[in-house]
């Protein structure tokens, strides 16, 4: 296992266990100050930044090659993503359920795996 998946899993691991803690705390914090609740919800945005960290870090150990093909795949899932949450956004308006921002991220993750999909294709 590469440094990245280390750095990543343990990021992934802990981020999980931050967001639980934060789900079980916040419903017993319920009548707490704001700046309480909003320290304990947004506290999974800690692990969530080593993740960022971990994504650059890779990105730098990268030779040329393989940083050419995540720019391509990243450009990909920014325009991507854009198109779909924006599509989605207008079908709001018409009457399609309200989905809460926190899916965003998941739809720009698939974006970036089918954009590295893509681009090592384009590569072989």
């Amino acid at each position: 296992m590469n440094r990245y998946h280390l750095e990543m899993g343990a990021a992934l691991t802990l981020y999980t266990l931050v967001l639980i803690a934060s789900v079980v705390a916040s419903r017993h914090f319920l009548d707490a100050h704001l700046l309480l609740r909003s320290a304990v919800a947004l506290a999974p945005m800690i692990p969530a930044g080593l993740m960022c960290w971990a994504i650059v870090r890779n990105l730098r150990r990268l030779d040329e090659m393989h940083l050419r093909i995540q720019f391509e795949a990243l450009g990909f899932a920014f325009a991507a993503s854009a198109l779909l949450t924006f599509s989605y956004g207008f079908l709001e308006n018409i009457g399609a359920p309200h989905i809460p921002w926190t899916c965003v991220w998941p739809v720009m993750a698939a974006m970036w795996i089918l954009g590295l999909q893509i681009a090592r294709r384009r590569y072989q």
